[in-house]
């Protein structure tokens, strides 16, 4: 069994029980000589933390796509409704972050930046065409493209690994920094609009809302800013996973603990001064609720402060429960691309024998459904559906986890 020890900085592999390797015997470079980033100690264990971060949010994703097809309105108005909408806004800041330490740690592992970037521009434009052809057939089954296509998540997370292709020849903390700033004043984006003439600002609208539609062949869900900054923050993350166990967890704890108080301090104080709503709703809502289209600072403190805590949390974990969410995390695209056809088709079993039949127009523009309100569902017959479906899913990912781990340099790297 493998160990990983820690000598200046500089993480090397042991035996169990072994001793530890002096690196600086063997004439390496000391950390401070060498940026982190260019070490040649490669990663080849999987943390499990992360696999069960990822894991947690693909199975919250499912509730709200199970909403979509219930017929439920996002969000409101009773809180149940509410929280089931809300527990998701977890998923879409895991996935970008996550993606982004999970490049960092291939890229330690692959041992070339070059190979990295290739593997990042590739597997970007990968998910673009999936997001535009597979995801897009089975969120509708039809082939309407000519009347809607969504540049839904999976778009969003594709065009920002092909742009983190090019920011990974910069040092980690340079990739970090660009990161956080594009968080942190996205809105100077917003403002760069304004000055476009109105065709370019129709395209800009990819990148960051610009007042406009954007272009009439797709509807634009995710924008790329700031999610690009979230990837980035991410790969800089990433540093900190290749700490020794207990300093990583201890790390991550506070990290998380502090951005949620963030949250909490800031998020009050933002609600004070907001406008008054026409119809204003419980206070505790008006907190959660924050934008997520594109997502706002507090938005992602909410939302990302307690993933880092959770992958703290999560450290070590080695019960029933957390391999079956690990199973989950360790194949996250396979997944997503099984769950959606899933849902449909338990949506269209449901409304047939339970619900008095259903209509394709319904689903003719997923995950923008309109349901007629007398064919919407309750919401205990969402979280049956939700948890049957759910068992499915862990299923297949478990017999592809297996497939995959058997040939971990084929193709199948890629989902």
């Amino acid at each position: 069994m493998i160990n990983w020890s820690t000598l200046d900085g500089i993480w090397v592999p042991t035996s169990k029980g072994g001793h530890k390797v002096n690196i600086m015997a063997a004439n390496k470079p000391q950390l401070s000589q060498v940026n982190s980033t260019e070490s040649k100690t490669p990663v080849t264990s999987r943390l499990v933390s992360l696999d069960i971060a990822r894991g947690v949010v693909m199975i919250l994703m499912a509730i709200d796509h199970v909403r979509v097809y219930s017929g439920l309105p996002a969000g409101g108005p009773t809180p149940g409704i509410f929280f089931t909408r809300w527990v998701t806004h977890f998923c879409a800041p895991a996935f970008v972050f996550l993606a982004g330490t999970g490049a960092f740690l291939y890229g330690r592992k692959l041992n070339s930046k070059k190979s990295l970037a290739w593997y990042l521009f590739s597997r970007g434009l990968l998910l673009v065409v999936l997001e535009l052809t597979l995801i897009r057939f089975t969120w509708t089954f039809n082939f309407h493209y000519s009347q809607f296509v969504l540049a839904g998540v999976i778009w969003m997370l594709g065009w920002s690994m092909v742009m983190m292709a090019a920011l990974v020849w910069l040092p980690t903390w340079a990739v970090g920094t660009i990161g956080l700033l594009m968080i942190v004043f996205q809105q100077i984006f917003e403002k760069i609009a304004g000055f476009l003439p109105d065709g370019l600002r129709t395209y800009y609208s990819f990148l960051y809302t610009s007042g406009t539609n954007g272009p009439s062949w797709i509807a634009i869900l995710y924008v790329l800013i700031p999610w690009i900054g979230v990837m980035a923050a991410g790969y800089a993350f990433g540093t900190i996973m290749l700490r020794e166990a207990a300093r990583r967890r201890r790390i991550c704890i506070i990290m998380g603990l502090i951005m949620t108080a963030l949250f909490l301090i800031l998020g009050p104080i933002a609600v004070h001064f907001a406008p008054p709503q026409r119809n204003p709703s419980p206070w505790l809502f008006q907190l959660l609720n924050q934008q997520k289209y594109p997502p706002s600072q507090l938005f992602l403190l909410m939302t990302l402060g307690p993933t880092i805590l959770l992958i703290g949390l999560a450290e070590g974990a080695q019960n029933a429960v957390a391999k079956i969410i690990s199973t989950v995390g360790r194949v996250p695209l396979f997944y997503y691309l099984m769950h959606i056809p899933l849902i449909h088709i338990s949506a269209i079993v449901v409304d047939q024998f339970f619900r008095g039949g259903f209509e394709t127009k319904w689903f003719a523009t997923a995950p923008f459904t309109g349901i007629p309100p007398d064919h919407r569902w309750a919401l205990w017959l969402l979280y049956i559906v939700w948890a049957i479906d759910v068992a499915i899913l862990y299923a297949a990912c478990r017999w592809y986890a297996g497939v995959k781990a058997r040939h971990p340099n084929s193709l199948l790297r890629y989902i």
